[in-house]
């Protein structure tokens, strides 16, 4: 049976990718799925491009694809904006090709929801910070779709939620970042509380949460260098200031 390791949120943090698939063959996955926001960051954007294009796996486009491959500059973050101008344009037709979600055996994949790249699935903004979706709202966002386990990320959360009528959700957390702040609906902040890469296997039913160590004061000195201290404290602490 294959064994799959599902990942999200790669964020361009390469070392942090790298040891995350080094862990995932260690544990016998051959079947990886990237679920987006997969270069955008301070780090190794085209670097992680180059590699992820050699291993052509099932992937799709995160919100972050989205703004880097149709923003015009001036209205980018300082994120996407640098990521955009690393990216070579074999990297960006690449980007470009990918679709908005996917359907994989009794699998639907999506970054956000299936009708929005930018809304989580997995939880509910609350206030300034981020709450477990109730079995309620998981049923409206997930309305009109019926495949067994449905994959998503975005929020870099890792969660598994079953929900009472069979089907399972799964948001494997973030490979490259694990604490930052958005304004989208309005402010609000995660914090994981580590600096370790997050991703999930599938074998068989059984699914399991994974986190490991990696370089990562090397990725926040990346950050530091490319004047992004906000990003090299979420890199080294896994919390913001």
């Amino acid at each position: 049976m294959t064994r799959t390791a599902v990942l999200s949120d790669i964020h361009g943090n390469l070392p942090a990718l790298i040891a995350v698939v080094a862990d995932a063959e260690a544990r016998g996955c051959t079947r990886f799925l990237n679920l987006g926001d997969i270069l955008s960051g301070p780090l190794w954007p085209a670097e992680t491009a180059e590699w992820l294009m050699a291993r052509d796996w099932p992937s799709i486009a995160g919100n972050h694809e989205r703004q880097v491959l149709t923003l015009p500059v001036e209205r980018m973050n300082a994120s996407d904006a640098f990521t955009r101008a690393a990216l070579v344009p074999e990297a960006l037709t690449w980007m470009a090709a990918l679709p908005e979600t996917l359907v994989l055996d009794d699998m639907f994949l999506c970054h956000g929801t299936p009708a929005s790249d930018v809304t989580p699935l997995t939880d509910t903004l609350e206030g300034a910070s981020l709450r477990v979706a109730s079995e309620a709202e998981l049923a409206t966002r997930l309305a009109g779709r019926g495949e067994g386990l449905v994959l998503c990320g975005h929020t870099h959360v890792p969660r598994l939620l079953d929900l009472s009528d069979g089907r399972c959700v799964l948001n494997p957390g973030s490979v490259g970042l694990q604490a930052y702040d958005d304004d989208h609906p309005r402010p609000y902040r995660v914090e994981n509380g580590d600096p370790l890469a997050r991703y999930a296997v599938i074998d068989g039913v059984e699914i399991g949460l994974h986190a490991v160590a990696y370089d990562h004061l090397a990725a926040a000195r990346k950050a530091e260098a490319e004047g992004r201290p906000d990003w090299a404290i979420a890199l080294a602490t896994g919390r913001m200031r």
